[in-house]
């Protein structure tokens, strides 16, 4: 089959290149599914990069949500199917295999290249959002980054969970976006200092951060008393000074994860959740996946070059 390759096996975004590999077998309760739209995440560039490798087990080539037809099911689907789905790995490509239970339908009102935007996003969101940092109707979420895939699915799924949303992006342009998206307060992080922001509208219950240790003391300076910080990545510093009297007076809570490497197990119940908590929402309009651009498979390399940009508003998807 046809997938992308990464030329000398790490390297710039234009050492993505449309090659030829074996076509995957799925195993016992997995799904083969030939794929239509793939969504392109920061992981990928990572990965690209060669400073994420893939978990054990999991296919070399990138590619973490897909959206398409199952060719060979098991579990609940049957061949002919269409579904989004999350992967370890393999979605830059013609087919992917994936553990059945972690497939979900496509929405009612949906396109597969909308589907296909959603799995790695949506998991993170709620994962981290939802369950590490426990959010609850009537709290407030801090969110750097509004205008990432991230983001802008973070804003709309806090609102539609009955949370008041702050968020902050890099630009006039993009605080304006971010507002657009949902959000109750927008900051461009670049003019205006976001701990102000926050303090004046009450304080946070919720940080989600991508950005690392240069906000990390204006989180903590915003966040209420029981506050959590929630950390999905570090793209501006990963080691944080800690005042620890600090962290005590306002009781926070400090914590982050990663999804990848979690096990079948783990992923299966996050996809149940998923399904019984944000699907309703996509099906009353409250979430909708916002596609900055498609791409085809071949021009993968244009997709991470735009992420690597920051001109993006939500993501970009590859079409098969």
């Amino acid at each position: 089959m046809q997938a992308i390759v990464i030329e000398g096996g790490k390297g710039p975004a234009e050492a993505l290149k449309l090659g030829e590999i074996d076509d995957p077998r799925p195993g016992p309760g997995q799904i083969l599914i030939r794929v239509q739209a793939a969504g392109v995440n920061r992981p990928d560039i990572i990965q690209r990069m060669g400073f994420y490798p893939p978990p054990p087990g999991a296919p070399p080539t990138l590619g973490l949500e897909v959206a398409g037809e199952v060719i060979e099911g098991a579990g609940r689907w049957k061949a002919g199917d269409k579904v989004c789905a999350l992967l370890g790995g393999g979605g830059y490509a013609e087919l992917a295999v994936c553990d059945a239970r972690h497939a979900l339908p496509i929405p009612a009102g949906l396109s597969l290249v909308e589907a296909a935007a959603l799995p790695e996003t949506v998991f993170t969101v709620y994962a981290n959002v939802f369950e590490g940092g426990a959010l609850k109707a009537g709290e407030t979420l801090l969110l750097h980054g509004a205008t990432s895939g991230i983001g802008v699915a973070a804003i709309q799924m806090a609102k539609a969970a009955g949370a008041t949303v702050i968020a902050t992006a890099r630009g006039a342009a993009k605080a304006e976006q971010a507002l657009k998206l949902g959000a109750d307060i927008a900051v461009d992080a670049s003019a205006e200092d976001f701990e102000a922001a926050a303090k004046a509208a009450g304080g946070v219950d919720v940080v989600l951060d991508m950005v690392g240790a240069p906000y990390f003391a204006g989180n903590l300076a915003a966040l209420k008393i029981g506050g959590r910080i929630v950390y999905i990545a570090a793209q501006g510093g990963g080691t944080l000074e800690l005042p620890i009297g600090a962290m005590m007076q306002k009781r926070a809570v400090i914590t982050g994860s990663t999804l990848r490497p979690r096990n079948a197990d783990e992923k299966a119940r996050l996809a149940g959740e998923v399904e019984r908590v944000v699907w309703p929402w996509i099906a009353a309009g409250k979430l909708k996946p916002i596609i900055d651009h498609t791409f085809p498979l071949a021009e993968a390399g244009k997709a991470h070059a735009l992420l690597e940009s920051g001109a993006h508003l939500g993501k970009a998807v590859l079409t098969i």
